[in-house]
């Protein structure tokens, strides 16, 4: 299948089949496509953490909004977290990065505000939500990208010490009921000359 036909084919899974679960296989190929996600200078600020355990999932779905029965029924959880300690992150990049790109977070963002520099390492982790969306579609795994989790409640469950949960996915197999399938519900796009400029 080539990527259109992935693009086609993904969408936002409402209803998940709790009776199918990920292979360990496929969870340890999930990893190393996380591992390798891009960030500006290489700079990979954040923690991804990936839930299986029921109890632990459960924890999360309570406090995630609207989401809950979904992410029940998923067969994991996957966290995107940004560090949120910025002496956390320079002691990072000064450890593991050559000094060009140092140089250019020292030039160009540690002037910044703090709060700036913590919008500038969030933005990274959503870099990789789009590229780890793309490799459940290539998996043929069903995903579920939320922003609607009370952050501070799943950084006390999860325990971490300096970063901030941003955001969610659950992942596993669809219900075959799920109704917000393309083949059940078209996907909606605006037309591409309404958002498309080649120049």
């Amino acid at each position: 299948m080539n990527f259109t036909d992935l693009a086609n084919n993904r969408y936002t899974t409402k209803k998940y089949d709790p009776n199918q679960k990920i292979s360990e296989e496929k969870i340890q190929q999930l990893k190393a496509i996380l591992r390798l996600s891009p960030s500006s200078i290489n700079s990979q600020p954040w923690r991804f953490s990936i839930i299986s355990d029921e109890t632990v999932k459960n924890e999360l779905a309570a406090v995630s909004y609207f989401n809950e029965q979904k992410i029940k029924d998923a067969s994991h959880l996957v966290v995107f977290s940004s560090i949120d300690d910025i002496a956390k992150f320079e002691k990072q990049i000064n450890d593991h990065l050559p000094e060009g790109s140092v140089g250019y977070y020292n030039q160009f963002l540690q002037p910044l505000s703090d709060a700036e520099i913590k919008s500038w390492l969030q933005n990274q982790v959503y870099l990789s939500l789009g590229f780890f969306l793309s490799a459940c579609a290539s998996m043929e795994i069903d995903s579920s990208p939320m922003e609607g989790i009370q952050s501070e409640a799943y950084a006390h469950i999860l325990k971490l010490d300096g970063y901030k949960p941003l955001f969610a996915v659950a992942i596993g197999y669809r219900n075959p009921e799920d109704a917000n399938q393309p083949s059940i519900k078209p996907k909606s796009r605006l037309e591409m000359e309404d958002i498309m400029e080649v120049i």
